[in-house]
């Protein structure tokens, strides 16, 4: 039960979706604007984590090799990161990618109300949705053909960035 990635995910999927659910609350009572900017600022998070769960699987594990053989910082960990592929796959596209997709329509539908309250559906409330679902798409299928190309480097860059917050082996 210990290595139960489902049980794992489904719970912290849970606790996410709920803090990020508190916080889309919050959100709702903020200007107009600002609300615009916390939109498009998660689906940049969401487009990020898609890049970064993409060029995990797609990464050639024997640059990031040669990396650690640099004693480069960050390759050991951007190695973990790589035979951990399926679960920060799944962490990053899934979990990270998916919540922020819900969470930016969430906003989005709060945006809509505030803007119009509860009249009919209009064609500017179409548009408004359309638009945000052609960010996020748009954004998530340009972020995999950079990671499809760049991904050694992504890769890396994560692992240079989780090792200045955890320690690495020295082995």
């Amino acid at each position: 039960m210990k290595n139960n990635w489902t049980l794992k995910v489904f719970i912290l999927t849970f606790i996410l979706a709920l803090l990020f659910s508190i916080i889309t609350n919050y959100l709702g009572n903020l200007n107009n604007i600002i609300l615009i900017i916390c939109i498009i600022f998660i689906i940049f998070i969401g487009i990020i984590f898609d890049l970064i769960g993409v060029s995990i699987l797609s990464c050639d594990k024997k640059v990031l090799h040669s990396k650690a053989s640099q004693k480069l910082r960050g390759a050991k960990t951007a190695i973990k990161l790589v035979n951990s592929a399926n679960v920060v796959s799944s962490f990053c596209n899934d979990v990270i990618g998916d919540i922020c997709g819900i969470i930016s329509g969430s906003l989005v539908a709060i945006l809509i109300f505030n803007l119009f309250g509860t009249s009919n559906l209009t064609i500017i409330n179409v548009i408004i949705t359309c638009i945000i679902s052609a960010l996020t798409v748009g954004g998530k299928a340009i972020g995999k053909k950079i990671a499809l190309k760049n991904a050694n480097n992504i890769v890396y860059n994560v692992g240079f960035i989780l090792s200045i917050f955890y320690k690495e082996n020295k082995k």
